[in-house]
């Protein structure tokens, strides 16, 4: 191995460590990128959790049993007949396998084509910038100007619901069954949770997911949530609220996982569970203990607005560190911290990382939700469009949901924009894009959107802020 001084290492080639190394190397600075994913065949593969257990093989089994339960509930509407429908899961799973194949080598090209050194194997800040790398062939110590954090996240456990691989698993083996459960238990109503329930509900499993909060997507407008609850309900997730679990226990061939709502105790019997609480900073051994990065009570690396850690020359991104734990916000980090390390001016937004989940119908938002808005006392107007009067998403037999938008009153700046329907993770970036230039409702009012496309709802949406909507209600 390479004994050299590097300007930049980083530690983690997940979605925040990956693209910080190939944008220092495109700098002109000297990169290394250290990371000891593992897949479940031993094989150490770069990615992070993203490419490998999360966003890719996830959004790979949401897009095919979609077009499964489309197939199987709607495309007869449209005129195609289709006899004999089948699964065949096996296939299915090689199809995701493949695509996380495609990705996570693809990594190993980049670094290659922008001169980035990568590494397999597990990395530590040790002091004075070095990093000790542990691989198969031994334990090598490089020295580095910089180094780059981007250790990610892993799934938060239960100890009232203990892992067994088996019939009590986490979201990364959520991924992976090789046979539709009859009855599938989630604990957690959250991003991972939806998304999970919905691939195995799809293809015929009752679902039951727990949340222990009253809410429902608490974090979202709570009038798309609502919408959205609506949806999904009609397609047969039995989503609790306020369902509190207590006990989870593996009984001969089926999981009992007792709960209580407003007190009242309840107990479900499902041949599978997964536990989906949401994830925790993968903090613990990225340094050693002599090396002073500050952590916060929850186990999250401290960093200011440019990502620096309490420590000079050490920077972290990405899921170990504050804020919203989703890849893009880690990219951009990523991307971020290696040009400030490279003496250029950068800077990250913060207030326009937007949310998706990739339900169907997806959910999507920028910004601030209602309440946050109501919660300053600045005067506000909303306008709000119903995709059922799009033309698009009725040819696509999609006319669900709808896009709100908040303003400002009196300055018409745009504060946030949310919407549940078709392709709500694809027409989030135009909202996003408008919020980061400072767009003003009348500006996305004044903006000719192609008919017809579903980008027109957004339209729509900000004529209606000013009750000036053609093909909506003005309220």
């Amino acid at each position: 191995m390479d004994n050299k001084h590097y300007d930049v290492a980083v530690i983690g080639g997940g979605p925040g460590g990956y693209p910080a190394a190939i944008r220092a190397a495109q700098l002109g600075l000297s990169a290394v990128c250290v990371d000891d994913w593992k897949n479940e065949e031993g094989v150490r593969l770069f990615g992070g959790t993203c490419l490998n257990v999360g966003c890719i093989p996830s959004k790979a089994l949401l897009e095919s049993t979609e077009l499964y339960h489309r197939a199987e509930t709607e495309f007869e509407v449209h005129g195609i007949k289709i006899g004999g429908l089948g699964l065949d899961l096996a296939m299915m799973q090689a199809r995701k396998r493949g695509i996380v194949k495609q990705l996570t080598s693809g990594i190993e090209a980049m670094f290659k084509a922008a001169g980035v050194v990568g590494i397999k194997g597990r990395g530590k800040l040790l002091a004075g910038n070095r990093v000790e790398v542990k691989t198969d062939d031994g334990v090598q110590t490089l020295d580095a100007t910089h180094v780059v954090l981007a250790t990610g996240s892993v799934p938060v456990e239960l100890p009232i619901a203990k892992l067994d691989g088996k019939r009590i698993v986490d979201s990364e083996g959520a991924l992976a069954f090789t046979s539709v459960p009859r009855r599938l238990g989630v604990i957690g109503a959250g991003v991972i949770g939806l998304e999970l329930g919905s691939v195995w509900r799809r293809l015929g499993s009752e679902v039951v997911i727990l949340e222990a909060l009253d809410t429902f997507l608490y974090m979202a407008d709570q009038q798309i949530a609502k919408e959205a609850l609506r949806h999904l309900k009609k397609q047969g997730l039995d989503i609790r609220l306020g369902a509190k679990v207590t006990r989870a226990a593996v009984q001969g061939d089926v999981v009992k996982v007792g709960y209580e709502i407003a007190g009242a105790a309840q107990e479900i019997e499902v041949d599978v569970l997964v536990v989906a609480v949401g994830r925790r900073p993968y903090s613990t051994g990225a340094f050693a203990p002599d090396v002073p990065v500050a952590l916060d009570k929850r186990g999250f690396i401290e960093v200011d607005d440019h990502c620096h850690t309490s420590v000079p020359n050490v920077w972290a991104v990405g899921d170990v560190v504050r804020g919203p734990m989703l890849a893009h916000k880690g990219m951009e980090e990523g991307v971020m911290a290696a040009e400030l390390i490279a003496g250029h001016v950068s800077e990250m937004n913060y207030k326009t990382i937007p949310s998706v989940i990739y339900t169907a119908p997806e959910i999507a938002w920028v910004g601030q939700t209602e309440a946050e808005v109501q919660k300053t006392g600045r005067p506000y107007k909303v306008g709000t469009f119903s995709f059922a009067a799009n033309a698009r998403a009725k040819a696509m037999q999609q006319a669900i949901g709808l896009v709100k938008l908040i303003a400002d009153r009196e300055h018409d700046d745009i504060l946030g924009v949310h919407i549940v329907g078709p392709l709500a993770g694809e027409l989030i970036a135009e909202a996003v894009l408008a919020m980061e230039f400072q767009a003003s409702a009348e500006d996305l009012q004044r903006t000719i959107h192609a008919h017809p496309t579903l980008s027109e709802a957004l339209h729509e949406a900000s004529l209606a802020a000013d009750k000036r909507a053609i093909h909506g209600i003005n309220r």
